[in-house]
């Protein structure tokens, strides 16, 4: 897989996942996600990897989501033919976005995020899905999709992360959230140089390792189990529906004709970054 759009090294007992589109802030394009989802099969696979890092190449960990690229490759028929009715958005995005995210939450190994750089809107989602987050000191938490008419992104992992309060700060305003913040709400476990995150994450991640793998996977599987009984997954199916509907608003109708056709978070992003107003 190194010649492709996510690169899967192991080391020892640790497996490390690169998301490897630095060019767009690897922004998360099919190709992409069905790598991941392959790379975290190959961890899965390997008895003798305990501890999973998912990683981004390059300036930043994601820019979210590249609707853009649903053309790319064989998948061109498939994906853009299902997104032209309401119930083929949904039925693309459950599969593609809600179901490949929650099964690197479900994952039966520990997972790890190294984030660095922008972390945005499904960037984020997908780094919440890891058990831990080691942060460099640049990191910057966002999600400005409700800017956009936009209902955040599949998975609501903001209350669950930093808190109700917080969250709706969070996505009213969609201001950014800097690396010191995230760590005193919560929302990742250890802020580092940036020169010094891959190392600091793999240190982790080999203390992690020292435990039984029946033992971690067991106590994962219990807290995830405590969260659920909180209602996390309910709350999740419950936005999933309420993002679905936003697509179809007439706000968002709206906005995406006065993008003039900007058709990923990747371009919204290059727009912000050139001060562009959202």
């Amino acid at each position: 897989m190194n010649d492709s759009t996510v690169i899967y090294q192991t080391e020892g007992r640790i497996a490390t996942i690169t998301m490897n589109r630095p060019d767009v802030a690897n922004a998360q394009s099919s190709i992409l996600i069905d790598e991941l989802n392959t790379a975290f099969d190959m961890a899965e696979a390997d008895e003798e990897v305990r501890v999973v890092i998912l990683a981004g190449a390059g300036k930043h960990f994601s820019s979210g989501h590249d609707l853009k690229h649903l053309i790319d490759g064989a998948e061109v028929d498939k994906w853009i033919q299902m997104r032209t009715t309401p119930e083929g958005k949904y039925a693309h995005e459950r599969t593609m976005y809600y179901q490949r995210c929650e099964r690197i939450h479900d994952f039966p190994k520990p997972t790890i995020a190294a984030v660095q750089g922008s972390c945005l809107a499904a960037g984020l989602m997908l780094a919440c899905m890891c058990d831990l987050i080691v942060a460099a000191d640049n990191a910057s938490f966002q999600n400005f999709v409700l800017r956009g008419a936009g209902a955040g992104v599949e998975l609501l992992v903001e209350p669950w992360e930093m808190g109700v309060r917080k969250a709706k700060e969070f996505l009213f305003t969609g201001d950014p959230i800097d690396a010191a913040e995230a760590w005193r709400i919560g929302l990742v476990n250890r802020v580092v140089p940036l020169n010094q995150m891959m190392e600091e994450a793999k240190a982790l991640a080999e203390r992690i390792a020292l435990a039984p793998p029946v033992v971690t996977r067991m106590v994962k599987d219990s807290l995830n189990h405590a969260w659920d009984l909180m209602g996390k997954r309910d709350s999740w199916k419950y936005h999933f529906l309420v993002h679905q509907w936003t697509h179809n608003s007439n706000a968002a109708s709206e906005i995406s004709r006065k993008r003039k056709g900007a058709s990923s978070l990747s371009d919204i992003y290059e727009a912000r970054e050139r001060g562009d107003q959202l």
